[in-house]
Formats: structure tokens, sequence, C-alpha cells
């Protein structure tokens, strides 16, 4: 049989179905032209598809057996050295070689058909043929192939084919399908096909010539087919790890560097890139000896050959540093990839910056830690963090975090890095340097024509010794001589060793140095928008500050605040629970040795210690926090017992141990109010006891603990979360806290616990009007026994207040109350009061403050229990239409004995419903809420036997009077109340309002201030039509001299504005300039607000115009460069919300009318920056005008 491989291949090659197949059957070629129907049809398909794989795996199995058993007969015909069989085997083995790949070309073929849709339903060959398709499996056929081609390629092929090219043309014919067959993603997934694929081709190389054919197709293949990158790389590996062929990596390499990629071409450079990587891992020495010429990829275009590079440096860098023997070109190598990575945290783009980063990161667990260059990472990684590229940052702050983890300075005093402890060391190793070193010489001086002056020592030799006859030493003296030498060279050594331990010192205190700098980056990180960055900057201050560095606190405290991320995202929910998370581990999870009562304790302190010295802010979050972790239970009643025994132990502890107990008892009952229910005895005895009475702060944190016994509205109608119901006032909780607010102290800390106490009686009172009336009644007569010219203070009101109106909750007179005979308020404190201390101007002043402080904040409070009054009526209304309505259903279907059952009612019970719903039901919700703001506007105040209308012109009196009621304190409550009154009434607020405006703006006092601007805040919400006229008083304290005030000012005008509560004027520009704030709380504040303000409504569009004219006004910014760059900065923080192009060229326009109107060339030079900003070269006109310069446009003025 004659058989041409060139020809056959030549024509496979072309075209598979050109080969001339002489001897196939008729049959199979012949086709019936008949249309048969839909089912004949399905199942011939089906049938034929069933064949054809059949067929195809039975053609590759009988190839495969026969190129087997060629194989053995040929292997023992050229051992046995019969030379006139070869030529006989030569031909058998081409035929078998090119059928078996023309077989593994048909089974890749059909494996990487798609499968067939399937068949209607009805046909009954449609499961069988899905269980078929989805059965036939070729995978153990294609492996036995390849096995057969590992034992064909080990024969002494040179002795079958003469030539060298019959060798290679058969060699291609066994390796030609391995190709085809790694181009398939789906099989190089299969472990053991992948390693087959190796073994062939590492064979046909090693032992075959096919070095030259390889490296084509590894380059073809890393060009083409991006899944191929690994397995070439492993190929390489394997190649030079177990055959020993080194050579063709090289030639690889080498071929890859001198390639030129396209700058469109993505898929190339990123293929190559991973290969790079994959292989500098598998073997970094045969990449290191190649990488002179693949550092040219550093200044490829293509950003992934760049980061290829970078993890190649890393990788060689992790293997250089784990030898055993390093010589100097070794140090050469390390410092030189060294330097790449340092350069590469510098690269144009993010990406690669990322990869310095991360390469960095892992370098960081080599067991060497090279600390210079660590050092210059941690200082490279702070600059990271502030990055444009939130990647950046977020591997940035991971990179310091590790170092920080892997830090080499735990070798004398264990892993800390307390930047306290290692200052204190390096003092004292100082001192003990300097009480080792000896005395400085005396200055020699020489005398010369310019008088006596010093010579320096390192100009003069050492004196000259003249030769003489000496004499012996005696044996004490060489022994003296010789001890003296021993002690100062021991003496220099210690010292050479401290001076070591002196720069060890000095390395770890500039680590911690840069460690404290990123931490106060990390803290901005906290808020960043990309949660990511949030997690990580978590996870670094739960890092540090396991290595007790101290700034970790200030940022695990800023943590709270992430409690109140919104978890509508899978993002927001991931910062809450991580958040949890770092708490539980920092807090919450006590040492494995401890026992239960152990942990407990552990617990609870670190529950009290999070709130120390926390602020109103971070408790506020603190409590969320604590709530969310009692919900998930996570805090057990073993531990809500110890905060118990903390609280109310009897014997002197710390106050702050004390007040924290009681301050996680209230968050925590705001999960659960049974927490403080069952335990109010405890709270009374000992926060509302003689303990609370000398620690006003422990008695607030208790009366706020008190509010915890009903939950919030909201709360409350959770079943499982219920508390208890309001409370008479003859019980002993309420009769505590009116006897807490008539407790004489001249402390601060009064007004915080009044504030509290007073809440906590309006909360947990079924009548807290009738109770706190009688507490500032009590309070009235004490302040006003002791004065006796009472003609300076007006008490009636004005004329014409409603003579016939109803008497308000809280009247002077309540005969029908036994509040006189059941209750008495007064401690027993103030009876031992000495009567001079009463009479004294400051008591009088301090008693009278504490009076107007009682006064404003029972009248606030009212108003909200008026409120609650008209929610509670509405609600009441609701349901009893509800009940109307089922009622009339149940009548209907009640049977005779539900009736009797229902009429057994007693009946006064019945009587009393019947009024109270004949009464809700006779009332509708316009008059009843017509009725509350009756009460609101003309009772409160203005009632005639309303007990709060005294106050009314006090109040007015002590504020108008600022020289006679001289006292700071007095003028600072009355401020307040002054207020808070004027927000109850808008008569009483009109009346007073020019004199609050007048304290606002004359007060020396920055508190009097800052509470006038909250105040006026509030009456915007309130009465909107009186303080709309007035808000450029509220701008003006934007140029406040006291930030704090400035601060507050900004605050209230945010909320005021984004709300819509105020109209803006064209006042933006004062809140504009506060964007350059010296204050960094301030001038984020005024970027915060800009940022949410440009979501509403092309806002900054519209008033940019009056904007930019407030902040170019001459006299705006006085003269120099800095106040002309805070301008500029302030124009393209505010440019940068201008988003639409119409915007932006209506905006150019009309500055642009501007230029000739320019009053200087300050004015001009920043009209025309603006104009760079907006128009961008659009408007070639407006270009022109700028190119001219102010001077043509001053004189054409002229």
């Amino acid at each position: 049989m004659e058989f041409d491989i060139n020809q056959s291949l030549k024509l496979y090659l072309n075209d598979p179905a050109s080969l001339p197949t002489p001897d196939a059957a008729q049959e199979i070629t012949d086709t019936d032209g008949d249309s048969p129907n839909q089912a004949t049809l399905t199942d011939t398909l089906d049938l034929i598809r069933d064949s054809i794989r059949l067929i195809i795996g039975k053609i590759l199995e009988l190839v495969t057996s026969g190129l087997s058993n060629e194989a053995e007969a040929a292997h023992q015909d050229v051992e046995n050295d019969e030379q006139d069989s070869l030529p006989h085997h030569k031909q058998l083995l081409e035929m078998y070689g090119f059928l078996l790949q023309w077989s593994i070309s048909a089974v890749e073929l059909k494996a990487a058909e798609k499968p067939a849709a399937p068949a209607r339903k009805g046909t009954k060959t449609t499961k069988k043929s899905a269980t078929k398709d989805g059965s036939w499996d070729s995978t153990p056929q294609i492996q036995t192939a390849m096995d057969v081609m590992c034992r064909l390629m080990k024969l002494k092929l040179n002795r079958i084919f003469a030539t060298t090219s019959d060798r290679d043309t058969f060699v291609n014919l066994l390796t030609r399908p391995v190709y085809l067959i790694m181009e398939s993603e789906a099989r190089m997934k299969i472990t053991s096909v992948r390693m087959f694929c190796f073994k062939v081709l590492c064979i046909a190389i090693k032992h075959n010539g096919h070095a030259l054919g390889a490296q084509t197709s590894i380059i073809q293949n890393l060009t083409y087919y991006e899944h191929l990158s690994e397995p070439m790389a492993e190929l390489l590996h394997i190649l030079s790890e177990q055959y020993d062929h080194s050579q063709l990596s090289s030639d690889v390499l080498r071929e890859l560097a001198a390639k030129e990629f396209s700058p469109t071409d993505a898929k190339g450079p990123k293929a190559v890139s991973i290969f790079l990587t994959k292989l500098s891992e598998l073997e970094p020495r045969l990449v290191g000896k190649e990488l002179g010429q693949l550092a040219k990829f550093l200044d490829s275009e293509a950003y992934t050959l760049r980061c290829a590079i970078i993890e190649v440096c890393g990788n060689l860098l992790s293997d250089l540093s784990k030898l055993e023997e390093q010589d100097d070109s070794t140090s050469v190598q390390i410092n030189a990839f060294f330097d790449v990575l340092e350069q590469r945290f510098l690269d144009t783009n993010p990406y690669c910056r990322c990869r310095a980063i991360q390469v960095f990161t892992k370098l960081c667990s080599l067991e060497q830690k090279y600390p210079k260059r660590r050092q210059n990472a941690a200082e490279l990684a702070v600059q990271s963090l502030q990055d444009k590229s939130s990647n950046v940052r977020r591997n940035a702050i991971k990179l310091i975090g590790k170092l920080v983890s892997t830090h080499p300075f735990s070798v004398m005093h264990g892993g800390d890095l307390s930047i306290t402890k290692w200052e204190a060391r390096l003092q004292a190793l100082e001192q003990q340097i300097s009480a080792l070193q000896p005395a400085p010489e005396e200055a020699a001086t020489a005398q010369t024509a310019d008088g006596e002056q010093p010579v320096d020592s390192g100009l003069l030799d050492d004196a000259t010794e003249t030769t003489h006859e000496t004499e012996e030493l005696s044996e004490e003296q060489r022994r003296g001589i010789l001890e003296k030498a021993e002690k100062d060279a021991a003496t220099q050594e210690v010292l050479a060793k401290l001076k070591l331990t002196r720069k060890y010192y000095m390395e770890a205190l500039k680590f911690i140095e840069v460690v404290h700098d990123a931490s106060d980056i990390a803290c901005q990180l906290l808020s960043a928008k990309n949660k990511s960055e949030v997690i990580e900057a978590m996870d670094f201050f739960v890092v540090t500050d396991a290595y007790r560095i101290e700034i970790a606190r200030t940022g695990i405290r800023r943590m709270l605040r992430l409690i109140w991320t919104k978890g509508n995202s899978d993002e927001g929910k991931g910062v809450q629970t991580h958040l949890l998370d770092c708490y539980r581990g920092l807090f919450f999870d006590a040492p494995d040795t401890f026992n239960p009562n152990d942990s407990a304790n552990f617990i609870a302190r670190n529950m009290i210690s999070l709130t120390f010295g926390a602020s109103p802010a971070e408790l506020t979050s603190l409590e969320q926090l604590l709530a969310t972790m009692m919900t998930a239970g996570h805090i057990s009643p073993l531990v809500v017992a110890k905060l118990w025994q903390v609280y109310g132990v009897n014997k002197d502890i710390s106050r702050a141990q004390r007040r924290g107990a009681i301050i996680v008892l209230g968050m925590i009952a705001t999960a659960d109010p049974a927490i403080v229910i069952k335990d109010t005895e405890t709270m009374l005895r000992v926060g509302l006891g003689p303990a609370g009475r000398k620690d006003l702060v422990l008695a607030r944190y208790t009366c706020v603990a008190l509010r915890r016994m009903i939950p919030p509205a909201k709360k409350a109608q959770d079943k499982t979360n219920k508390g208890i119901g309001r409370m008479q006032n003859d019980s002993p909780v309420l009769r505590l806290l009116a006897s807490m607010l008539l407790l004489p102290s001249t402390s601060q800390d009064w007004y915080g616990m009044a504030e509290q106490a007073i809440s906590a009686i309006y909360l947990l009172s079924e009548h807290p009007d009738v109770l706190c009336s009688e507490v500032l009644r009590q309070k009235t007569k004490k302040v006003f026994s002791h004065t006796y010219d009472r003609q300076s203070i007006p008490t009636s009101p004005p004329p014409e207040a409603d003579e016939g109106a109803d008497a308000d909750p809280m009247d002077v007179d309540q005969p029908e109350n036994s509040i006189h005979n059941n209750m008495t308020f007064q401690p027993e404190t103030q009876q031992s009061m000495p009567q001079e201390a009463e009479t004294n101007p400051k008591d009088a002043a301090l008693a009278l403050s504490q009076l107007l402080f009682s006064v404003g904040h029972v009248a606030i409070k009212q108003i909200v229990h008026l409120e609650l009054c008209e929610l509670d009526f509405k609600r009441r209304k609701q349901d009893q239409e509800k009940d109307n309505a089922n009622s009339s259903l149940e009548d209907t279907a009640q049977t005779p004995a539900a009736r009797k059952k229902k009429g057994n009612q007693p009946e006064s019970a019945k009587d009393d419903e019947k009024d109270e719903l004949d009464m809700i039901g006779g009332t509708t919700e316009d008059d009843f809420t017509e009725a509350i703001t009756h009460v609101r506007e003309r009772e409160l105040l203005y009632g005639r036997r309303s007990l709060l209308a005294l106050f009314g012109p006090l109040v007015t009196e002590v504020c108008a009077n600022n020289t006679l009621y001289a006292s700071r304190h007095l003028q600072a409550q009355a401020t307040l109340c002054l207020a808070k009154l004027m927000c109850v009434s808008s008569e009483y607020c009109e009346a007073n309002l020019p004199l609050l405006i007048t304290i606002l703006e004359r007060s020396p006092d920055p508190i009097v201030r800052s509470n006038a601007v909250i105040a006026l805040g509030d009456m915007a919400v309130c009465f909107n039509h009186l303080i709309d006229e007035n808000t450029d008083f509220l701008y003006r304290r934007l140029q406040d001299p006291d930030d704090s005030v400035k601060r507050t000012c900004l605050m209230t005008l945010t909320f005021l504005i984004l709300a819509g509560q105020v109209k803006v004027k064209g006042q933006l520009g004062e809140m504009a300039k506060c964007l350059e704030d010296s204050d960094r709380k301030i001038s984020d504040l005024a970027r915060m607000f800009f940022t949410e303000l440009a979501t509403k409504d092309n806002a900054v569009y519209n008033q940019f115009i009056d904007m930019f004219s407030i902040l170019t006004q001459p006299g705006n910014f006085e003269g120099g460069i800095l106040e002309d760059e805070a301008l500029r900065r302030i124009l393209k923080f505010l440019c940068g919300f201008i988003e639409k192009d119409k915007h932006a060229k209506n905006l150019a326009e009309k500055l642009a009318a501007r230029l000739a109107r320019c009053e200087g060339e300050r004015q001009w030079n920043d009209t025309a920056f603006a104009l760079g900003l907006l128009n961008n070269g659009k408007n070639e006109e407006i270009e022109r005008k700028v190119k001219e310069g102010y001077r043509v446009v001053d004189g054409a003025a002229a």
C-alpha cells in the first residue's frame, strides 16, 4: 500500500474533506431526498449524532490500539537491529500517526460543538438523547492516546526515520493534536489531561528536537489564547525541573523581550504579563537571567507589562532572600529590585502603583526583614494614602498594617510599638551613654596677633615623645595599667553595644512616627465613599491597637460613626457587620484561658472603658452599636449583672467607672427595657440617692437610664420590646426626680442632670405638667424668698391676653390636686444650707440661673407633650373608627351567649369607656389641632392662670438689662430660656426677636452667641415668616471671631438650606468663604454642604454668579499670594459642580460680560481664572477677550 505522508498532510491541512477515500462504502455518501415528518427527522438526527460520536470514539480506540501495537513491534525490531523491517515500520507509524491526528481533531471538533437545542415535548427520544449527550466523554480516550504518544516518542526514532526532516514530520503528527487539545479551555482545566499534554511535549522537546517548534507554538498560544498563559509557564517549569532543559525558557523569554506590541492590543500584553508572572514564581532564577532584556517592559505603554515586571521583581526578591549564602552580587541584585519597586510607587498608572504596593505587602512576610527598605516602603505608603485612586489607597493602608504586624522591633522588648515607651527607653539609653563617655578635653588656645583664639583638636597631632631612660615599673603599677586597659576595653565594648541599641531605638521611633502619620490619614479614610477602603482602615486600627500604638484608640473611636452606614446595599451591610466584628474582637472576646466569671469581668470593664472621654456624638454611636450587639445576643446576662454590680457597689470607686456602668446599661436597655425595669430600685438608691447627689453626672445618666423603661414610639409597637406604663406623680421614681431638680448645687453639672430629669418626668409621668408646675413653684419660692425689691420684675401678662381662656395644664393654683398633701420634694441637704449663702449675690444669681433653665426646658418639653397628646388623640380616633367598623360586623355574627357575656360587664367601666369614646367621636381632628395650637400660642405664655406666663416678662427683663444682671452665667441661661420660650409662641417670638438679635450681635460670650444661632434656626422651622427677613443676621455669624460660633452657624445654615427651611438670597458666598477656613472642621463641613447642595436641582449653578460677586468684592481677601490662591481653590471647587456644557456656557458668557466692568486688576484676574475653568477654549470670542489682558480693557474703560 502506497502512502505519502507529505501529500496527505498537505491535503489535510488545506481541507480534510479533499482527502481521497476510495474504499469508503457508497451507502454512506448516498442520501435520500424524501421529506420525513418532524418526529422521524428528530429521531434520525439523534441517531446520526449518536452514531457519529460512537464511530469517532471507536475509530480513535482502533487507531490508538493499532499505534500501540506497532510501537511495540517497531521497538523490538529496533532493539534486534532488524534493518529490513524499519521502512515498513516507518510507513505504518506515519499512517497511524496521521490517522491519530485526524481522529483527535475530529474528537475535539465534535467536543467543541455547542449542544443542540432540545427537541420539542412529546418526542419519545428526547430524554434518551439528552442522557447520551450529557454522558459522552472522550477524556479517557484522549489520555490513552497521549500515553501511547509518550511511549512512541521514547523509541529511537532516529533509527526508524533516516532524515531529521522525516523525524520532525512524524513528531509534528503527534504534537499537533496536543496543541489542538490545549486550545480547549475546558480540557486544560482537567489536571490529568494537562499533565499528559506537558509530558508529550517535554519528551518531544528533550529527545526529538521539537524545541524550535515548541517555541513558536508557545509564542502563538500566548498571543491568541489567554487561558494558556499559566499552562505555558507550567510547561517550561516542568521541562526545566524534570527534564533538565532550560534553554527553551531562555529562548522564549528573549523572543518575548524583542516582541513589539501594538498600542491597541490589549490581549497580547495581558497574556504575556500573566505568563511572566507565573514563570517567575516557578522558575525565578531562569527569569532572573533574562531580566536585563525584559526590563524594557518597564517603559512599555501597556501597564500590564509594567505590572508583570513589578511582580517578577518581587518574586526574584523572595527567591534571593532565601539563599543561605549571599555574596556582594546578590546584595546588588536585591537593592536593584527594591529600587524598581520603590520607583513604581510613583507610576503613572494606578494599577501599577497597586501592584507595587501588593508586592511589598507579600515581601513583608519574608524572614529577612530589610529594615531600611521597610522604612522606605512605609513612607511611600503614607504618601499613597493620599492617592487619587481608591484602590491605591486601600492597598496602601493594607501595606502599612502588614508592616506593623511584621515589624522587626520585637527582639528586645516584645512587639509593643508604644511611642511613649520607646521614647522613654531612648532617653534612658542616652543617659547611660553619657555616663560612660569620657569627659571632653579642654580646648587648646593659641596666642596670635588677633588675640587668644581656640584651636581645633583635629588640627594638632599628639605630643612628640622624647626617648629617655625610664624606671622599671613595679608589679603593682603594671597590674594597675593592665586593669585600667581592660576596664577601658570593656567600657568601649559596652559603649559600642549601647550605640547600636540607640540606633535600633531610633529606627523603631522613626517607624512608629510614620505609623502615626498614617493613622491621621486613615481616620479620614473611615469616611471614604469606597466601602473597601473603610473596611481596610478599620482593620488597620485593629492591628495597630494590638501593638499598643496610642493613636489607634482615636481611630477606633472614630469607627463608631460607621454604625450609621446605610445598610440598603451589600456594601453598607458589610461595613456594619465588619464594625461589629472589629469591636467584638477588641472588647468582647475574652482570652480562651478565662473562665465565664473572668470573661464577664473582662467584657464589663471593656464596655465601661468605651465611655471614658467619649464625646456626645461618640456616645450616641456607641449606644446604637451596643444596642445592636445586645439584639444579636453578644452581651450575656452575666455581663449585665457585672455592670449592675459596678454601678451599685457599696464602696467608693472611680466616678468614671460608676458613670460608665450606668451609661452602658442605659444604652443596652434601648434593646431590652427589662434590663433597667427590674433594677429600678438600684437606680433610685444609687443614682438618685446619696451617690447621685454627690456626683450629678452620675445622676444625669441615671435619669437617662430611667427613660429607657418606656421605649420610643417606633419600638413600642414591638411586642418583644415592651416597657412599663406611665406612672402617677406620687410614685417613688417621679418624687426622687422632682427632688433632684430642687437640689441646691453650685456645680455646672446640675444643668445636664436637670435637663435629663425633666425629660424623664415628661416621659414617665401620666401628668408631667402638674408635677413640673409644682417643681417650678417651689424653686420660685426658694429663689425669691429673700427678694425685697420686686418692682423691677413685672409679673402681669400683656393686656391683650384672652381672659376667657380655659385653664392651662400648668396653672398657678391646683386646689383639686393633692400634690401639697401627698409629697414634698425638699431634699435634706437643702435645710442644712447656711442662711448667709442664700443671700449671697453670686448664689442668688446661680439659683435664678437654675430656675430659668428649668423654665425654658419645661416649656420645650410641654410643647412636645402637647404634640404627643395630639398624636395620641388621632391614633385613638382611628382605633375607634376601626373598632366601630369591626363591632358592627361582629354583632351580626355573634351568638346570643356572646352577647350575654358582653352585657355582663360592670356598668361603671362601660360608662367610662362610652364617655371617653363619645368625647373623641364628637371632636374632629381639625378641632383638636386648633385647640392645641391655641393652647400653645395663647395659653402657655399669656394665659391668666398659666405659670409660664409669669416667667416671660422676667426673662425679658433679665436679658434686656445685662448691666443690672451682670452675671455672665445668668445671662447665658436667661438667653437660653428666652430662646426656648420664643419657640413656644409666635407672638412672644415676634415681640422678643429684636432683643435676641441684639444679643446675638453684641454678646461677648461665644456660648450665648452659639445658643442664639441655634435658637434662630429652630424659630426658622417653627415660625418661618418671622425669621425669613432676618437671615442676614445668621450669615453674619459666619464671620464671627470665635470658631465655635462659626462652626455652629455653618451647621445650622447647612440644615436649614438643605431642608428648604430658608430661602437663599445670594448669601452662599459667605458660606463659600468657609471652604478656606483655618479650622479644618469648618472647611470640611463647608465642602460637605456644597456637595449635598449640588444634588438639588442645579442649586450651585443658579447661585454661582451671586457667590462669585461676593467672593471677588474688593476687600474680601487682603492682598498677598495666599489669599489669591485661596480664592482660586474655592472657584475651582465650585466649578467642579457645573457639569452640563449648557450651564458652563451660560456662566462663561455672563462672566465675560463683566470683564469690561472690573474695578481692578485683581478682580479682572479672578474673572479670567473663572472663565478658564468654565469656558475651556470652547468660545473663541471669550478666549480673545481674555488674551487681550487687563490693560487693554482698562484703557478702553478710561
